[in-house]
């Protein structure tokens, strides 16, 4: 059976580390995307889906954005609240040995967004954490592009109808929360409300385990 080609099997393994998360490959002056990505993006972005050469008998279904304009791609994707990985060329071409190395330099995210270019300068772009234990919640709206920081402890009287509250007043791009904060009475029926939120349930360690987007348009 033909194996897949070198450059394919690298970002088969990069991708595996990204199973969630859409990933923008760098070939040359272009980010390239890949299988179940590139149909999405495709889709999305409303690009052409062509296919490249990897090994096997079936071409991989493919489409790319140049290099130098990415931004505005990047923005659409994530105003759907899609999380797009950004695989850059960590040597360059002309002096490698073989294949070039590539690694994940950034994950961008609706509420990690920085870059002017992809945010309205009109509003504010919040990401919230909130957590749930032991009848309390904390929960926390930050801007990173402004630095702007509101924490709140919520008593468990108060829990669901003031986060709600509270989600309604800031209305953030991003919501990370832990399994027990992701079942706060309400919280899925507002993501569900709000096009281009997104909502994760993370690990008390902090690493993702699940990740849940309840998105109009991507439903």
């Amino acid at each position: 059976m033909a194996e897949f080609t070198p450059m394919m099997k690298q970002y088969l393994s990069i991708k595996e580390d990204y199973k969630d998360t859409i990933l923008m490959y760098r070939v040359g002056d272009f980010y390239e995307m890949f299988f179940d990505d590139a149909k999405l993006v495709s889709s999305v972005l409303d690009l052409v889906l062509t296919g490249k050469d990897c090994g096997k008998e079936e071409r991989a279904p493919m489409c790319g954005v140049p290099f130098h304009s990415v931004d505005p791609y990047i923005a659409r994707l994530v105003a759907k609240g899609y999380k797009v990985a950004i695989c850059e060329q960590t040597e360059d071409p002309a002096l490698a040995k073989g294949l070039v190395k590539r690694e994940v330099i950034r994950i961008v995210t609706p509420g990690t967004v920085i870059e002017s270019s992809m945010l309205d300068e009109a509003k504010n772009n919040y990401l919230c954490a909130a957590f749930h234990a032991e009848g309390k919640t904390g929960i926390c709206f930050v801007d990173v592009s402004t630095g702007e920081v509101q924490l709140t402890e919520l008593e468990e009287s108060q829990n669901g109808e003031r986060v709600i509250n509270d989600l309604g007043r800031f209305t953030p791009r991003e919501i990370l929360v832990n399994a027990q904060a992701a079942k706060l009475k309400g919280l899925k029926s507002y993501c569900e409300k709000q096009e281009g939120t997104s909502l994760r349930v993370l690990k008390e360690s902090g690493s993702l385990i699940a990740a849940g987007v309840w998105n109009n348009s991507i439903m």
